[in-house]
């Protein structure tokens, strides 16, 4: 139907997560309305990023440098480990203004089905930081999904036999602010109880 750069173009971007062919076509058509200047601008952008940005040494967070800036930032916690799935997953943490720890980015979570097993992931690398005796605390913030609750219970237990001594945290399960109990499910009520805390 189309011409094959065309063509290509909208089976590249359908590549995307999240968009299907009739949004790749959008796209697609997208830039071709657009002036040159502006779609190439767009093409520089991606190719900038391929050519320029890597993994950290340390946490494998997405950086333009040999170390990121939160590993090298004096004023972070480097006791408390942050563990996330994903470089993304960093974001919503720094959002909160809670955390000024370090990261340590897995790059996915364990999934046998699909293949991906403890030596696909960074964790080898998590656990030889987590030797160090400045190390006091390990927080294990994958996804509260089957695998990333896998993947916390995979590492909790590794962490656990090599350093009895070494605080392993999950981050609490509950009821988001403003929400009614009536249209809560029921894991997360069930988590909310179990994670109750005193009054006062």
């Amino acid at each position: 139907m189309f011409s094959p750069p065309v063509e290509r173009l909208i089976t590249e971007l359908s590549k995307l997560p999240g968009i299907g062919r009739r949004t790749a076509q959008r796209l697609a058509f997208h830039i071709l309305r657009v002036d040159e200047e502006e779609g190439l601008a767009l093409a520089d952008a991606i190719r900038e990023v391929k050519e320029k940005i890597g993994f950290c040494e340390i946490c494998f967070n997405l950086t333009d440098q040999p170390v990121c800036k939160i590993c090298t930032d004096e004023r972070r916690d480097k006791g408390v480990i942050c563990v996330v799935e994903e470089p993304g997953d960093i974001i919503p943490v720094e959002r909160t203004h809670e955390y000024d720890g370090q990261y340590h980015v897995l790059g996915g979570a364990l999934s046998p089905i699909d293949g991906i097993e403890p030596e696909d992931l960074k964790i080898a690398a998590l656990l030889k930081r987590a030797e160090s005796p400045d190390v006091r605390e390990v927080l294990l913030a994958t996804n509260p999904t089957t695998t990333g609750e896998a993947t916390a219970l995979y590492i909790g237990d590794e962490l656990a036999r090599r350093r009895p001594d070494l605080k392993v945290t999950r981050p609490a399960s509950g009821l988001p602010v403003g929400a009614d109990l009536e249209y809560t499910d029921e894991v997360t009520l069930g988590r909310a109880i179990v994670a109750r805390r005193t009054v006062g």
